[in-house]
């Protein structure tokens, strides 16, 4: 028996997300013995097919992990590293070289500091409906004050623009992040709404394409 504190210290995880997960699994067919507050085991006879993936599939992994840790900020960076791990743990031993000899990088030297500046709390605030209040310099200079609905993080290469609905203009608007003088959360939670939220931004979007 292996004990949930002892499952979820190794694998990095909260005790309440892998008694969740352990239920997903259960649920799954995985046959899963033991209790909360006792411990856990794998039924006999059960294997976990291994995860595979082709020499590209692992390329691309790698390449999008290095290109957030350059252009991500540090958490996403840090998160880009962990995840690379658990990658390189769930390849056969004889293909983890695959990972040191993936030829895709993104160097991180000359990027600002004020391109990722306000990206996590940006995706915090998004994850939580949160309104935030910016103050914002446009492409000619011009200051406004927004209080605006957070709605979607894009990244164009070089740049992270913040999709939202601006409560001043009573529209989307899009932010680029180093444009953002102050960044303030509310506090204050806004509710789903049709027709402001992100899926509508797009739908406009390829409407004045067409």
């Amino acid at each position: 028996m292996v004990t949930a504190a002892q499952l979820a210290a190794q694998l990095g995880i909260s005790q309440r997300t892998l008694y969740r997960d352990i239920q997903d699994l259960s649920l799954s067919g995985v046959p899963i013995l033991g209790e909360a507050g006792v411990g856990y085991r794998m039924g006999a006879g059960f294997e976990i097919p291994p995860i595979m993936f082709t020499f590209d599939e692992v390329e691309v992994l790698v390449a999008g992990i290095r290109m957030m840790e350059s252009w991500g900020g540090p958490a996403l960076a840090a998160a880009g590293r962990t995840a690379l791990e658990k990658i390189t743990h769930a390849l056969p031993e004889g293909r983890r070289r695959e990972i040191e000899a993936a030829h895709m990088h993104a160097p991180g030297f000359h990027v600002r500091p004020e391109t990722y500046a306000y990206l996590d709390p940006a995706r915090r605030a998004i994850a939580d409906s949160e309104k935030l209040r910016i103050a914002y310099r446009d492409v000619k200079g011009e200051a406004s004050e927004r209080t605006i609905r957070p709605l979607g993080l894009y990244f164009w290469g070089a740049q992270w623009t913040l999709v939202a609905w601006c409560e001043v203009r009573e529209d989307f608007r899009t932010f680029r992040l180093d444009r953002i003088a102050t960044f303030a959360a509310t506090g204050v939670r806004f509710p789903e709404e049709p027709l402001k939220s992100l899926p509508e931004f797009l739908r406009r979007v390829r409407a004045n394409e067409l």
